[in-house]
């Protein structure tokens, strides 16, 4: 199965009715949600509004309990385990924890969606995994370290080393400036933002950063009482009277980021 050559107008992901509960908890509900080719859309919302969740179900990494998800052209539902995996190989993940390997130096870490989805070379993986570590400003000696030898912001951009591998065509990044000071924060956005452009990738992030909205975000859905509250610019949501809204975007922090931005 082959991806379908995506043209500038394409609706990279598409979610309708999506609707996600853990036993008797809902989660969400009636979620219908459109990712466009090439943007930088952000998911934003209160503690367990369920963002993490619903990047997870966008990623393929959970399944809804209902509702419909179709990715890269292919309806998810529709598809064999065989099939998902090489729907997988389109698709980078950064997890907010970064989850890299601790017995595994950093080069190995960034080789591994190439041994799991490719037959190359493990000399060709090598050289591969280097220049993504390059990509994300480490070097070839940052590479022989092991991920306890590295500084949060380093094991952040090993773990988006690791992301862009397979060249994804949707980067997820869940919280990928948490735990970082400021001017690692700022640098990583900027980061985030030149992959963008180098890569032509299509981006889904999960963030309480409200610099970062500022900074990276073309479009913001923010999620709410099981549902999709709003979604726009940051400068749209910034004017919204919605009081959900008001509330999240226009309280202090929001303010000092619309400022700084």
């Amino acid at each position: 199965m082959s991806m379908p050559k995506p043209d500038s107008q394409q609706v990279m992901l598409s979610a309708r009715a999506l609707e996600m509960r853990f036993g008797d908890k809902l989660i969400h509900q009636h979620l219908d949600l459109d990712v466009q080719r090439g943007e930088i859309l952000a998911i934003v919302g209160g503690s367990g509004s369920g963002k993490t969740t619903l990047l997870r179900e966008m990623a393929l990494l959970q399944q809804p309990t209902a509702g419909s998800l179709e990715i890269l052209g292919q309806q998810v539902d529709a598809l064999n385990a065989a099939q998902l995996m090489r729907v997988r190989r389109h698709i980078g993940v950064l997890f907010q924890n970064g989850a890299l390997f601790g017995g595994q130096n950093v080069l190995a870490n960034v080789g591994v969606p190439l041994r799991e989805h490719t037959g190359l070379s493990d000399a060709l993986i090598d050289e591969i995994a280097s220049l993504k570590l390059a990509l994300v400003g480490l070097s070839a000696r940052d590479g022989q370290l092991f991920p306890n030898q590295l500084s949060g912001g380093m094991r952040k951009r090993a773990a988006l080393a690791r992301a862009i591998a397979l060249d994804p065509e949707i980067l997820f990044l869940d919280e990928p400036t948490s735990g970082l000071d400021p001017l690692s924060a700022g640098a990583f956005d900027e980061l985030v933002l030149h992959l963008q452009r180098a890569l032509d990738s299509t981006i889904v992030l999960v963030t309480h950063d409200i610099d970062t909205l500022w900074r990276v975000a073309d479009r913001v859905v923010l999620l709410g009482e099981g549902r999709l509250i709003a979604q726009g610019s940051m400068a749209e949501l910034a004017r919204s009277n919605e009081p959900a809204v008001v509330r999240f975007f226009q309280g202090p922090r929001g303010r000092a980021a619309q400022v700084s931005a």
